[in-house]
């Protein structure tokens, strides 16, 4: 079918708007990385743009150079492994039940709001960390994983997604003597592969960048996540009053600009792997999660 002018300029103009809004996310992201691979005169003058100016890795080294770093971040790697399990866990099996209908389940409003409510209505930080401290929690691994357990808006779109799934699936299988297990585990979650890639993906970028929860409930450094580490790590040897001579040379190439640039690239880095995978199930998983009541 052949387009009108208007449907021509209409589509023209939608490439052009979304082009730009691409650069718009794309030239901050180029523009870290040139002031992390530039010098400490043009980073600290703000003479770099999306080029570096003086280019050399130092600001890596210095990441990189040491031991602390390689820790934090395997320990991130296992939060986000442990995390996202213990997440998907609790959204596939408490939305499963809240998908049914009124008749289904019997006090299924309360419990929808007993969850939205939490949602809402925060008990506040000094609260959380007293329950967190008095659970045993405090400064071990576990204290990043619990007290995030249960990912309330990403219940609801699974929940919203499960009840877009045809209702004559789960009627046909407990005719034939299937129970709600072999329902969900058998049916509803291999149909449910873009809702459930949407929110690995969501949960997972929340574990990988959350860096509060490490410094609230972590005293051990030992036990950081890589961004709670990144945060502490900026010249944390002038904080301590230990200088050493290779602090100094740094801190005479290096600004605090090259640092965080840097910092940021590497913390980025492994998202930046993960989300080719699952960006063909991102937009339907959304989608469909969010629409269907």
């Amino acid at each position: 079918m052949k387009k009108s002018v208007g449907s021509k300029v209409f589509d023209g103009f939608n490439y052009i708007f979304l082009g730009l809004l691409a650069l718009s996310c794309l030239i901050p992201i180029i523009h870290i990385i040139a002031v992390s691979f530039s010098n400490k005169a043009a980073t600290s003058a703000n003479l770099v743009t999306l080029w570096p100016v003086g280019f050399h890795t130092l600001a890596y080294e210095r990441v990189l150079s040491s031991w602390e770093f390689v820790r934090a971040f395997f320990v991130s790697m296992g939060r986000v492994l442990v995390g996202v399990s213990v997440n998907m866990f609790i959204i596939c099996v408490t939305a499963y039940p809240l998908s049914k209908e009124s008749n289904q389940l019997k006090g299924r409003t309360f419990l929808v709001w007993l969850l939205i409510f939490p949602m809402l209505f925060k008990g506040g930080l000094i609260p959380t960390y007293l329950v967190v401290r008095d659970v045993g929690l405090l400064n071990s691994f576990w204290a990043l994983i619990w007290p995030g357990a249960v990912p309330i808006f990403s219940i609801i779109l699974m929940m919203n997604f499960y009840r877009s799934l045809p209702k004559s699936l789960s009627e046909a299988a407990m005719i034939d003597g299937a129970g709600h297990f072999n329902i969900l585990f058998k049916i509803f979650l291999p149909l449910s592969k873009p809702g459930i890639a949407t929110l690995t993906l969501f949960e997972a970028v929340g574990h990988w960048n959350e860096w509060f929860m490490g410094m609230i409930y972590l005293n051990d450094q030992a036990k950081f996540p890589l961004q709670t580490y990144l945060r502490q790590m900026l010249l944390p040897s002038f904080a301590e009053g230990k200088i050493t001579a290779s602090d100094i040379e740094y801190v005479k190439m290096l600004s605090d600009k090259n640092f965080t640039a840097a910092q940021l690239v590497i913390a980025i880095i492994p998202i930046l792997c993960i989300y080719p995978f699952v960006q063909k199930y991102f937009v339907k998983g959304l989608v469909i999660g969010s629409v269907k009541g």
